[in-house]
């Protein structure tokens, strides 16, 4: 069998990867709070566990893989945006418009994510399905001595934990001085985190032994992740953002609500997007959403390639240069495959996954691959990635160009005997504009589709 090792987070080091029993693997990747589109970044994380979800079904079978990510359906950024829909006059109650744009949200989701070619999850719970085991495990803490209610609100006592803060290798007290915390008169240390607030009559809220109200953010992956694969799982993912404190919290709560667990034994975080060699933001117009990308024409498994060019602990920059290039690529490797009967994934590729899912060094395997002419270990170790695979859409379905090649050869005949190649270069340059790559030489002229191809510009050429 495959021997996986993966960076673990938390020990800071590359480990062999040994799951707690190799006929239920188990992985639980924190997903996205439902109030909008999904950006760039957010596809980041969503591609690099995918692809691991491949690698776990491919050595393990894919019968013995439990993969969960959850929707946050609760939160105030998404009453926030319901109430502003009410007070411009939307129709229904706070709360049905709350469900109204979860749902819309949630099927947006799906929508892009499906297009860069990412496989649906195991299990895809959604917070409002586990408040009552949320409730639970909030109980669990008071009665350890891990939670105190004040003023409506349950807190988590952080100084209940030694441990707290092994994720980023910090102290408490260090945390304190270094971070921005929410203040509260109520709490008993800076540091001490909502596990349940109060809600008022207009917002959505929950019965509960404190009161009507509703949980706090951290509590319910602990939950969620509890209820679907234990006290005790393989690994758990998400962005370097989630790292603090976001899963030290969960880390903390899990450990103390149920001691009999470990929680997560490996715990794996992607680095951040830039977008042209800058951080991603509105006020630079370099945010994009995944929809917009689509939208502007670039094809979903285009962006999936140039996510995965770069290791996934390295900062990854998308550029417009970078799609150009991995467009092209992805022509050649599909005309090449076109009719290719998928073999098992070369090893070089399996080895370079099983290494810390190097992508990079995984996609270095398949040019070689297709050096080498071998078709079907190009399109069967493509398919290890989410490459190449029919349900991406044959976008770089190849076009009938004969007439055009034709039309310019006869246009090319007469510039040669008049010496006047005006009409040739602009019949190649608009050749070129439609995306169309010209290769003139003395045995004929060849023209493929390239990068940027768009069949609605050759209108009007012939």
């Amino acid at each position: 069998m495959t021997t996986i090792r993966l960076f673990n987070t938390r020990t800071r080091a590359k480990e062999v990867f040994e799951p707690l029993d190799p006929a239920r693997v188990r992985m639980y990747v924190c997903g996205p709070t439902v109030y909008d589109r999904a950006h760039l970044g957010n596809a980041r994380p969503v591609l690099v566990f995918d692809t691991l979800f491949r690698l776990l079904r491919h050595v393990y079978g894919a019968e013995h893989v439990t993969y969960v990510r959850n929707f946050t359906d609760v939160d105030d950024k998404i009453n926030a945006t319901a109430l502003a829909r009410k007070q411009a006059g939307a129709e229904g109650t706070l709360e049905e418009l709350i469900h109204q744009r979860t749902e819309e949200t949630i099927g947006w989701y799906h929508a892009d994510m499906d297009a860069l070619g990412a496989l649906r999850p195991t299990e895809e719970p959604r917070a409002t399905a586990y408040i009552g085991a949320m409730i639970e495990m909030i109980r669990a803490l008071i009665a350890r001595g891990h939670a105190y209610e004040v003023a409506g609100h349950v807190l988590f006592d952080v100084r209940s934990y030694p441990a707290y803060g092994t994720m980023s290798g910090r102290s408490v007290d260090d945390m304190i001085a270094g971070a921005r915390v929410e203040v509260a008169p109520f709490k008993r240390d800076p540091m001490d985190f909502v596990l349940w607030k109060p809600s008022d009559a207009d917002l959505p809220g929950w019965d509960s032994p404190w009161g009507r109200g509703r949980p706090g953010w951290h509590i319910e992956c602990s939950a969620m992740s509890y209820e679907l694969l234990g006290a005790s799982f393989d690994i758990h993912g998400g962005g370097l953002d989630l790292q603090f404190p976001h899963h030290e919290n969960e880390i903390a709560q899990s450990c103390c609500a149920h001691p009999e667990g470990d929680f997560a034994r490996v715990w794996m975080h992607n680095e951040m997007l830039l977008v042209e060699g800058k951080k991603m933001s509105k006020s630079l117009g370099n945010f994009f959403t995944v929809r917009e990308l689509l939208d502007q024409g670039y094809p979903g498994e285009v962006i999936r390639f140039v996510m995965l060019s770069t290791h996934y602990r390295k900062p990854m920059d998308w550029t417009a240069e970078k799609a150009t290039e991995a467009e092209g690529i992805l022509r050649k490797w599909r005309e090449m495959t076109r009719g290719a009967t998928p073999s098992a994934p070369a090893p070089a590729v399996v080895a370079a996954l099983a290494d810390d899912l190097n992508t990079a060094g995984a996609i270095a395997a398949m040019h070689d691959l297709a050096r080498a002419g071998d078709r079907n270990g190009l399109a069967g170790s493509a398919a290890l990635l989410g490459l190449l695979l029919p349900e991406m859409g044959d976008w770089a379905e190849t076009a009938d160009l004969s007439k055009h090649a034709e039309r310019l050869a006869e246009v090319h005949a007469r510039a040669k005997a008049s010496k006047d190649f005006t009409e040739v270069d602009a019949m190649k340059a608009a050749l070129v504009a439609a995306g169309v790559e010209v290769r003139m030489s003395k045995t004929g002229i060849e023209l493929k589709p390239g990068p940027g191809f768009d069949a609605a510009k050759l209108e009007g050429l012939l």
